[in-house]
Formats: C-alpha cells, structure tokens, sequence
C-alpha cells in the first residue's frame, strides 16, 4: 500500500481542491445564459417598396427571431422579456458568437444594419445590460443576467491560489536538492571534483 509521506500530502490536495472549485462554480455559471432585447430604435429602414419593415435578429447557424412590433423608424421600442419571441439568443459557454440586425429584402438579399462578435463578455455593466450602437442604423440593449457569472471569478482566485502553493512547493524541493547534495556528491565520490 502506497502511503504518501505527510510532507507531500499537500501535492495531492492542491489538485482535488482546484477540481472542486472549478466543478463547482465554473460548470454551472454559464451553462445557459439566456440573452434577451429589453430595447431596440431602428434608425432608418432599408426597403424602399416596402412602407412597414420586417426587421429581425440572427445569430449564425441559429433561427431568426423577427421583431413584430418594430414597424417605424425613429420609434423608442421598449420590451419586458416576456415576449413570445424571447429570449433572442444564449450563450452555452463563453464563446462568441457572429449575429446582427436586419431587415428582410423582397426583391435581392436581406439589408444588414450591423453584425458584429457577441460575446457573454460584453455584458459588463452591473445591470447585466450591453447596448450596440451602429451610427445611422440603430441603438440597441441586450439583458444577459447569468453572463455576468461570478463564481467564474471564484474559480481564477482558487487557481491563482493553487500555482502559487503549487510554486512554493516546487521551490522548496530545490532547496532540498541542494541541502542533500552534500551527501550525493559523497556516494558517488564526487567531494572535491565539483
């Protein structure tokens, strides 16, 4: 049976400690962070045969969301998250993902009023808000609660922690090195050749 000696028990502690922590706080605070339009002024409208336009949201590789209400330009739309088309999008880790705003076409292509990289990092504000602003196009808030994971904080703190534990240990065995090497030198008959 393998015992470890009591000196280096801390070497096998360091590593379950950071698992836990990390288990524990990462795996959870973002697993579905669920993003959400609380406003949206659209600017101007890029149909021209079209008096009403159909504008809408899309993340790549994922379903558009339209906006029924937003049908003017120059109007302040303000939403509550509760509407069927919501939540916009969510971000399952921490990836970015590519997303815009547009406004479906009916004769060529769908008109663009920005795409941009969405990130949960965006949502820095203490209110768990980012808002995109395109010059010209349109002015917009997002609401994004669970991105603005602390526990994601805890867990650098705990890794932090543990490189610096896990560093004093590593210089206090090459302190050892040399207080033994008197007596290695002296096995191996290497006393005044050094």
């Amino acid at each position: 049976m393998l015992v470890p000696h009591p000196r280096n028990s801390r070497v096998y502690i360091a590593p379950f400690f950071f698992f836990f922590i990390f288990h524990t706080f990462f795996t959870g605070s973002i697993l579905c962070a669920e993003v959400s339009l609380s406003s949206i002024e659209i600017f101007k409208t890029h149909e021209w045969l079209k008096v009403t336009p159909t504008v809408y949201f899309l993340c790549k590789g994922e379903n558009k969301t339209v906006f029924p209400d937003v049908k003017k330009a120059h109007v302040f739309y303000d939403f509550n998250g509760q509407e069927s088309w919501q939540p916009l999008t969510n971000f399952s880790s921490k990836k970015c993902k590519r997303c815009g705003f547009y406004e479906e076409d009916s004769i060529k292509s769908d008109d663009v009023f920005d795409e941009w990289e969405f990130c949960p990092s965006d949502f820095t504000a203490s209110n768990a808000e980012y808002i995109r602003f395109k010059e010209k196009e349109f002015n917009a808030t997002f609401l994004c609660s669970e991105c603005l994971s602390i526990p994601g904080v805890g867990v650098v703190i705990a890794y932090k922690f543990w490189q610096k534990k896990r560093r004093e240990q590593d210089q206090a065995r090459f302190l050892k090195l040399f207080e033994d090497g008197d007596d290695i030198e002296d096995e191996l008959g290497l006393g005044t050749v050094i």
